[in-house]
């Protein structure tokens, strides 16, 4: 018996003593225990699940894996752990069919194919062993975990291509890449969450792609690791390399942006940036803000509406922007969004709040898109303005102004922007068109009025389907009289009660896209982009990841390099030498006799006659041009000789198809087809015999689209030159006394004028190409009776 007195006696001391040991070695074994468990007998042995050795080579692995992918495959066994089985038997074939992944494995008996990439990439790198941590809050439900948390926001590979990449020119998209058993990706969702929700009210695009579910999608974005956060913007992948942290990610995002998308505004450059309305025909939007960085709310409205309008920021805390913000009555306790049109000095629009939200700026941003009159660019900008009309209640009526650049227009012009500010209706917009810019549609419109006195003129249309077909009518002149604005306000009132009055009907042409010159410089910037990608990709990536980069590189310079160098030693008369001639070639001559088809140096020409007729121009496929020279039995070697040297240069297009026609057989047909463009007739007095003026097509040219019936036509042009550089008046007179040396030179006279009225018939042609002829529509082509075979 140990009585108590106050003091531990020495043997219950040693017991106490050897009691903490034991406790304590009992704790170390655990732990130990613990951590071999889950270190060295790992929940799953890919080896043991595909039945192979550790010594098995990647073929034998392969050829297992074939053979029980196919047995468990869920499809065809029906067992109830088919699918768990199949999924096992996936997970471990990823393991041991990855090198790297498999010497882990050997060395660690590491299962997670990911983690160690995962902590070397985002900077988390743990050398002890957290008992709490690793025990307590393993994560061996982590996937129900994520797909609760991600499945709204689950990429799928249809879904990426036929949604987000069109989506991405509107708005950033950032995308996770994870799978099942990555358990490093559980370390970051705490941020991944915080994150996701800020900038889902912001505007961006959020997307999770599951690696074991979409291995298509991972390696067409090139994700190859896990956990990856890449972003999406103009239809381009951009990784993020950095730690996962909220300022990280959100800089990110804003990195993805464009850089010119905001400009800096203050008291010295705010007019130059309000005058930009015109030559770039957009509204121009100006926050007010104290902040000195611009929010990443603005930026990415200003992203997704930049094809619309142009955007810029006034830093509220600047002594540089005092007098701006006297000039417009800005509040300085909340954030103000203006927006200007036509008139610079008074805002069209405006919203005052504190927190602005993201659905007030759409709204705000949808109802300003367009200027009260702008001018109409291209078919974009006229479908969005003039839409085809849906139904009976929503009826869009355009007035349209066809009007010209030159000063006299300026008044004109002016006014009619006034008549539009005033009467601004919910069913009516106000557009105008240049017509030198827009010729197809002003000479449909104006039903081939002669250009030479043209005037301005005011049109209401109404679109009736995608194809271009449109009702109009033409209102009146316009000088921005008074008389002419009560016009066209009566012709409005009417409308309004009777839609009926727009009495014209016509195909509209696709307008032409005034702003394509602008594409060297969207190409430069392009190109300064992907360069800043690739200089990202070589500082953040591994070599081996950009070998094939690099290979692609090389490849490109040494071919180029060759190039070079060839081209320095090649001998210029070789060029000569090889050089094809431009010769033509008619139906009725043969490439045959030879093993092969001979190599196209000439250009093709048949005869358009009743044989020819349907299949050349009544059926000739859609998209595709006949062009026709018309000659006579007199002219024909001459005008085809220089009809071939004019057109060469365009044979390569597969649309283009060439024909000539005989008007001395056929002259009915071309007259009737002439009817439908009467102010391109030429007439040739013969003055030496004083007859009667004469029709003369000798040397035109028509460009037929069979499918759409119209067809656009080249009248001759003599320049005058001849071999001698000397007038034929001049040599007449000198060989007036020999009648047979005279009537040799008239012949020689009228030959150089026959050859060269196909001289600018190449310049004609690229203006065809480019779609800025003036084009002639018919109901029908001619009856097949006006082309016969002669008898």
């Amino acid at each position: 018996m140990w009585r108590s007195t106050g003091c531990y006696h020495p043997l219950q001391a040693t017991v106490m003593a050897g009691a903490r040991m034991i406790y304590v070695f009992v704790v170390i074994v655990v732990v130990l225990s613990v951590r071999t468990a889950s270190q060295v007998r790992p929940e799953v042995d890919p080896y043991k699940i595909l039945g192979v050795t550790p010594s098995a080579s990647q073929a034998e692995i392969k050829k297992v894996y074939k053979r029980l992918a196919k047995e468990w495959h869920p499809d065809k066994n029906k067992d109830p752990g088919a699918e768990e089985m199949f999924i096992r038997i996936t997970k471990s074939y990823e393991i041991l069919s990855n090198e790297e992944k498999r010497a882990n494995y050997d060395r660690y008996g590491q299962t997670d194919d990911t983690q160690p990439y995962g902590r070397g990439h985002y900077g988390h790198r743990h050398s002890s062993f957290d008992f709490e941590e690793s025990f307590f809050n393993f994560p061996f439900n982590a996937k129900n975990q994520r797909d609760f948390a991600d499945n709204k926001y689950t990429l799928h590979y249809s879904q990426y291509v036929n949604d987000v990449v069109p989506d991405s020119y509107k708005r950033p998209y950032m995308i996770k890449i994870t799978s099942d058993w990555c358990f490093s990706c559980i370390h970051i969702e705490p941020v991944w969450k915080e994150v996701v929700q800020e900038l889902e009210n912001l505007g961006v695009g959020i997307g999770v792609v599951d690696v074991g579910n979409e291995r298509r999608l991972a390696n067409h974005l090139g994700a190859h690791r896990t956990p990856s956060i890449l972003g999406v913007i103009n239809g381009k992948v951009t990784f993020f390399h950095y730690a996962v942290a909220r300022e990280h990610l959100r800089q990110f995002v804003e990195d993805l942006l464009p850089q010119r998308l905001v400009e800096r505004i203050s008291d010295s450059n705010n007019e130059q940036f309000l005058k930009g309305w015109h030559e770039l025909n957009k509204p121009h939007v100006l926050l007010f803000d104290q902040v000195p960085a611009v929010p990443l709310l603005y930026k990415l409205t200003a992203f997704a509406y930049k094809d619309y309008m142009n955007f810029g920021y006034v830093d509220q805390g600047l002594t540089e922007t005092v007098n701006l913000q006297k000039q417009f009555n800005i509040n300085t306790y909340a954030p103000t969004l203006l927006v200007f049109k036509e008139n610079i000095d008074k805002p069209a629009d405006i919203i005052q709040a504190k927190g602005m939200k993201k659905q007030i700026i759409d709204e705000f941003m949808s109802n300003n898109k367009f200027l009260f009159a702008p001018r109409l660019v291209n078919q974009k900008v006229f479908d969005e303005l003039c839409p085809v009309k849906q139904f009976h209640r929503r009826r869009k009526y355009c007035v349209l102004l066809i009007t010209g650049e030159e000063e006299n227009f300026t008044a004109g012009n002016l006014e009619f922007l006034s008549f539009a500010t005033v009467n601004v209706r919910d069913v009516v917009r106000f557009a105008y068109v240049y017509q030198r810019l827009q010729q197809p549609l002003c000479n449909t419109l104006m039903q081939g009025k002669d250009s030479a006195q043209f005037h301005s003129q005011v049109f209401i249309l109404e679109r009736r389907n995608a194809a271009g077909k449109a009702f109009f009518k033409p209102v009146t002149a316009w000088n921005g009289s008074e008389e002419e604005k009560q016009l066209l306000l009566e012709e409005l009132n009417r409308l309004h009660k009777d839609p009926s009055i727009l009495v014209h009907d016509a195909m509209l042409p696709e307008l032409n896209n005034e702003f394509a010159a602008m594409f060297l410089v969207r190409w430069i910037y392009a190109s300064y982009n992907y360069l800043s990608e690739v200089i990202d990709d070589i500082l953040h990536n591994n070599w081996r990841d950009m070998m094939p980069l690099l290979s692609l590189i090389f490849s490109a310079l040494f071919i180029l390099f060759g190039t070079v160098v060839i081209q320095a030693f090649s001998d210029s008369s070789e060029d000569k030498l090889t050089k094809p001639k431009a010769g033509v070639k008619t139906e009725n001559e043969s490439g045959a006799g030879t093993g092969r088809p001979p190599k196209k140096n000439f250009v093709e020409v048949t005869e358009l006659t009743d044989i020819t007729y349907i299949s050349n121009l009544v059926k000739l496929r859609p998209g595709h041009m006949n062009i026709v020279l018309v000659l006579t039995d007199a002219t024909k070697n001459i005008l085809l000789s220089k009809f071939a040297k004019e057109v060469y240069s365009f044979t390569g297009s597969l649309t283009l198809h060439f024909s000539f026609l005989n008007i001395d057989k056929h002259i009915k047909w071309m007259s009737m087809l002439l009817e439908h463009a009467p102010d391109c007739a030429q007439v040739d007095a013969d003055e030496d015999a004083g007859s009667n003026p004469k029709t003369d097509y000798t040397g035109f040219v028509m460009a037929l689209n069979g499918y759409k019936k119209y067809f656009c036509l080249f009248k001759p042009v003599y320049t005058g030159e001849d071999l001698d550089g000397k007038s034929p008046e001049d040599d007449g007179a000198r060989l007036k006394p020999h009648s047979s040396s005279k009537s040799s030179r008239s012949r020689n006279i009228s030959t150089l004028q026959i050859h060269h009225k196909l001289d600018r018939l190449g310049l004609w042609m690229e203006r065809l190409m480019e779609g800025t002829l003036p084009r002639y529509y018919i109901p029908a082509w001619p009856g097949l009776d006006m082309i016969t075979s002669p008898k």
